[in-house]
C-alpha cells in the first residue's frame, strides 16, 4: 500500500469498510484496520504498519473511469425540505451529479473533487469522464450465520458459522440510551429499495411533525430516510438500513435504528436471511 487511500480501498474491496473513502487515517479507518488485522491473524495495532501493508493487496488498479450518461443526469432532482414535500416526490433520488458519482465510488465528495480537478460539477454533461475509486467487490463467500452490533464501537460485523469475519461496517446508533436495544434480536424482513413511512409521533422535535396528523409514505431512492435497503428486526420499529448521509455514519445518532452507508447496507442484504440472529452488545 502506497498510502491511506489505497489501504482504504483494499479494505473496502474485502468488505471491511473504512466508511467513505477519503484518504484520511481516521477512527473508522483504524477500526477497519483492526478488523482486518484480527481476521488476518496480525498484531492488532489499528495502524497501517509494515506487516499490514504487505498483507493488504490491490489486485486491480485503484481508479476507474466512469462516463456520465443522460440517464444519470435525468435522475437528478431537488430534495424537498419538508416531510410532506418528500412524500409528494416521484423519487428521493440524487440532488447533484457529484453526490451520485461519490456514492458510486463509495467516496467522500471531497475525494472525488481531488481526483477530478478539471471538472466543473455545476455544468457536467452526458459523456463527461470522471475518475472514481474502483470498489468492485465480489459476492460474499457465504451467507452470514449471525451479526454483532457493538454500541460502544459503533460497528456492525457479520460472521459465518465458523465465526470467520465476513464483513465489517461502521454504523450509527440511537442518540438516547433508552432507545438502544441490547441482547439477541432476529432479522424479521428484508426490503431492497424500500419506501418509508413517516410517523409524526416518532419525531416530536420536528415542528412540522407536530402539525401533521397522519402518516406519510415517502418514495424510494438513495435520499430516502432509510436509504436503499431496509432490514427489519423483530423489535417493532427497529431495523438496519441505509442513509442519505454516508459521511455522517458513526458520527451522528438516530432515533433507534442502525444506519449504514447505502453501499454497505446493500452488501449486507446479500448476507442476511429472515430469522438470522443479530446480537447487540453494549
Amino acid at each position: 500500500m502506497r498510502d491511506v487511500f489505497e489501504a482504504q480501498l483494499a479494505l473496502a474491496r474485502g468488505a471491511i469498510s473504512p466508511g467513505s473513502l477519503d484518504g484520511v487515517l481516521g477512527l473508522q479507518t483504524r477500526a477497519a484496520l483492526l478488523a482486518f488485522q484480527r481476521r488476518a491473524g496480525l498484531a492488532e495495532t489499528g495502524e497501517l504498519d509494515a506487516e499490514t501493508r504487505t498483507r493488504l493487496i490491490l489486485s486491480a488498479p485503484p481508479l476507474m473511469i466512469y462516463v456520465l450518461t443522460s440517464n444519470d443526469l435525468a435522475r437528478l432532482q431537488p430534495l424537498s425540505k419538508t416531510w410532506l414535500g418528500k412524500s409528494q416526490q416521484t423519487a428521493l433520488d440524487y440532488e447533484t451529479i457529484l453526490e451520485l458519482v461519490a456514492e458510486k465510488g463509495h467516496a467522500s465528495p471531497n475525494l472525488v473533487r481531488r481526483l477530478n480537478p478539471g471538472v466543473d460539477w455545476t455544468i457536467v454533461v452526458a459523456g463527461t469522464e470522471v475518475q472514481i475509486p474502483d470498489v468492485t467487490c465480489g459476492p460474499p463467500p457465504a451467507k452470514a450465520a449471525f451479526a454483532v452490533i457493538s454500541l460502544a464501537e459503533k460497528k456492525l460485523e457479520a460472521f459465518d458459522a465458523n465465526t470467520n469475519l465476513l464483513a465489517h461496517f461502521p454504523c450509527s446508533i440511537a442518540a438516547r440510551v433508552e432507545k438502544r436495544p441490547a441482547g439477541q434480536l432476529h432479522v424479521a424482513a428484508i426490503a431492497p429499495n424500500p419506501d418509508y413511512t413517516f410517523n409524526p409521533e416518532v419525531f416530536p422535535e420536528s415542528a412540522e411533525a407536530l402539525q401533521i396528523k397522519t402518516k406519510l409514505i415517502l418514495p424510494p431512492g438513495p435520499n430516502n430516510p432509510v436509504g436503499v435497503a431496509w432490514i427489519s428486526l423483530e423489535l417493532p420499529g427497529y431495523g438496519i438500513h441505509g442513509t442519505p448521509s454516508p459521511e455522517q455514519v458513526g458520527r451522528t445518532e438516530s432515533h433507534g435504528c442502525f444506519r449504514l452507508a447505502n453501499w454497505n447496507a446493500e452488501y449486507l442484504l446479500k448476507l442476511v436471511w429472515v430469522g438470522m440472529p443479530v446480537y447487540v452488545e453494549p
